[in-house]
């Protein structure tokens, strides 16, 4: 069942998906209305789930759930990887390859490599006011709070000179 996305509650469960590059305006059109189409048939063992998305800098694909309303379950999650694995073939793109690293260049958002990124880090390239995004939030209130944040609040620190 789809609801739009800020009236879910900020506890609600999410998942961030980042692309290898940024979306042209016809995928952002493609991206939401499949997104709404599996949202809104999106169950749990035959019980509705209440979802919802946000597609961010063109680049970022948010999927949440409302928990309090039921929970997602195994067999569900695995239905929007799914549904992220057929945006990916559709549109050529890359939406989960958890060894790419986001991070903001000015105005612009950079997706490297880890590898890359500790070299960066190591260069002083990178450092701890570079704002990076933390692609493993877990609620939509951590989105909003704690997603785009200088690197020393994150677990990108770890690779800080």
């Amino acid at each position: 069942m789809f609801t739009e996305y800020n009236k879910l509650p900020n506890n609600s469960r999410v998942w961030v998906y980042q692309a290898d590059r940024v979306f042209t305006t016809e995928e952002v059109a493609h991206i939401s209305s499949k997104a709404i189409e599996f949202i809104e048939q999106w169950t749990r063992h035959g019980d509705n789930l209440k979802g919802s998305f946000t597609i961010k800098y063109n680049q970022f694909l948010v999927i949440a759930v409302d928990e309090s309303f039921n929970n997602v379950s195994g067999c569900s999650i695995d239905a929007s990887v799914r549904f992220i694995q057929q945006l990916e073939n559709e549109l050529k793109i890359d939406l989960m390859d958890k060894m790419n690293v986001s991070f903001k260049d000015g105005d612009n958002i950079n997706i490297v490599k880890l590898a890359d990124f500790q070299q960066f880090a190591k260069a002083q390239k990178i450092t701890s006011e570079t704002i990076v995004f933390n692609n493993m939030v877990q609620t939509k209130g951590e989105v909003e709070s704690s997603w785009e944040v200088p690197a020393s609040q994150s677990w990108h620190n770890r690779f800080l000179a």
